[in-house]
């Protein structure tokens, strides 16, 4: 099920800086909270989204609509946090979102990433390989499919379908050893 909003191409405007406008305003949440899933730095989640944004204003006549805004945004996001990251990425594991420094008035973005940091399943998540954690956190927290993760990651569709069944496996693992272990304590 498509989530309510604008999704495609011609539904935004031909004009790269009202598009742009319009981007920021339905997908900065969305970019933000992927570009700290990757870093777990606020601030370069914030440098991150504004060049996602610079990128895709760039870009936005040549695109040509065959996926959904959302997914090609996430792509860009994906990527620059990649080439930001580099090798880095692959041996670190992302922070928990609950990490961010607070302590100033809450922006939306801001306010998105506190909702993920109340989520119990995170916890579990962050626990998982970094594979597996990448094809959870797309498809439940970003809502895309797993093809559109497929296409954000230039991964193939079935690697993706992979992923999620063994990251599945086992997060019901570790979830189910920490309820033993809590029911063994009571």
């Amino acid at each position: 099920m498509k989530p309510a909003g604008i999704q495609n191409k011609e539904q935004f405007s031909k004009d790269p800086a009202e598009a742009l406008e319009q981007l920021m305003d339905h997908y900065g949440a969305v970019v933000m909270r992927t570009a700290y899933f990757y870093t777990g730095d606020r601030h370069l989640a914030e440098d991150i989204s504004q060049e996602v944004f610079l990128r895709s204003y760039r870009k936005w006549t040549s695109f040509r609509g065959d996926s959904t805004v959302k997914t090609w945004l996430t792509t860009i996001t994906v990527n620059v946090c990649r080439d930001k990251m580099g090798v880095r990425m692959f041996t670190e594991q992302p922070t928990d979102p609950s990490r961010m420094e607070q302590g100033r008035t809450i922006s939306v973005e801001e306010e998105a990433l506190e909702k993920l940091k109340k989520s119990e399943v995170l916890q579990y998540l962050l626990r998982l390989p970094l594979p597996y954690q990448e094809a959870l956190y797309l498809y439940y927290y970003s809502d895309l499919s797993t093809k559109e993760i497929a296409d954000a990651t230039s991964s193939p569709e079935g690697t993706i379908r992979n992923r999620l069944h063994r990251a599945r496996e086992a997060l019901a693992k570790l979830i189910n050893k920490e309820e033993s272990t809590d029911d063994r304590h009571r």
